[in-house]
């Protein structure tokens, strides 16, 4: 090697790294392409407009005033009301196959037809009607939940993956001043749902942890308590009733896939690689 080639090196590099800065984020940030084009997908969904936007748009009514329409005295009721459904769609769709239909219909039409259907009939009487109906309808919504953790490779009959799957229902709800998980977005909620249910393996053999249910309701409460403002008028509820269970299935089914997507990247490329790139495209890093 002749004297000064070393230094001529040293220099050379020095002034391409000057002279033409790097435009790529550090690896950290980013994950091969077609994980981060699903990722960017997923935050998009998870971060973007709430159901109470959907549901207030389908009524033609502020969210504000589809608020207020619910009637004070029967407003103490819905928590209730959504509490047994959350535990009978529990018992009922976490032990069923999700992805089993009748005559192999397409899982995510199927479940369209039977929300369409029972969100007509429980309209067609109002508020009573529609409070009838909610176990239904939310254990149709959780079998299309359960089918996406299928779909990205999750076993929904696993206690882990079941308490995901109940999980959809408070991370596509907004946040609210009531509730446990004070933070509203989308990691703030899952690390505070898994501070209440620490072992989900074991503590959901036996039924639902109160706490992890109580987080659950108190967000899922406030948008079915928009949903049955919207059903409120009979007749009219009727022929909102199918739109607006449609609505609440596509939503929680895009979050369920968007959620099922995040966990099955972590698995793949690891949770804090995941978060980095997650947080980057939220806040327009990679913009």
């Amino acid at each position: 090697m002749q004297p000064g080639t070393l230094p001529a090196i040293c220099c050379s590099m020095s002034t391409t790294s000057s002279e033409q800065p790097s435009t790529t984020l550090p690896a950290l940030l980013t994950l091969p392409e077609d994980a981060q084009l699903g990722l960017a997908k997923a935050v998009a969904t998870l971060e973007g407009p709430s159901v109470a936007a959907r549901l207030a748009a389908i009524a033609g009514t502020p969210v504000e005033a589809l608020k207020a329409r619910l009637p004070p005295n029967f407003r103490d009721q819905v928590d209730n009301a959504v509490r047994r459904a959350l535990e009978k769609a529990w018992s009922t769709a976490v032990g069923t196959e999700p992805r089993r239909t009748p005559f192999g219909m397409d899982v995510a039409w199927f479940h369209r037809g039977v929300a369409a259907a029972s969100g007509a009939a429980g309209g067609a009487f109002g508020l009573l009607g529609t409070v009838a109906e909610l176990p239904f309808s939310t254990t149709v919504l959780l079998r299309q939940i359960a089918a996406e953790a299928a779909a990205a490779g999750e076993d929904p009959h696993m206690p882990a993956t079941a308490a995901e799957c109940m999980a959809v229902f408070a991370i596509g709800s907004p946040a609210n001043t009531e509730d446990d998980l004070a933070e509203t977005g989308y990691f703030a909620a899952r690390i505070a749902l898994a501070q209440m249910l620490p072992n989900a393996a074991s503590s959901l053999v036996s039924g639902l942890v109160p706490g992890f249910l109580g987080a659950i309701a108190a967000r899922f409460t406030g948008t079915v308590g928009l949903k049955l403002s919207a059903q409120a008028v009979p007749i009219i509820g009727a022929a909102a009733g199918a739109a607006i269970n449609l609505a609440f299935l596509e939503h929680f089914r895009s979050i369920a896939q968007a959620h099922f997507l995040v966990r099955r990247l972590e698995r793949t490329y690891g949770a804090d690689r995941v978060r980095a790139a997650y947080d980057a495209l939220r806040d327009g890093s990679t913009a």
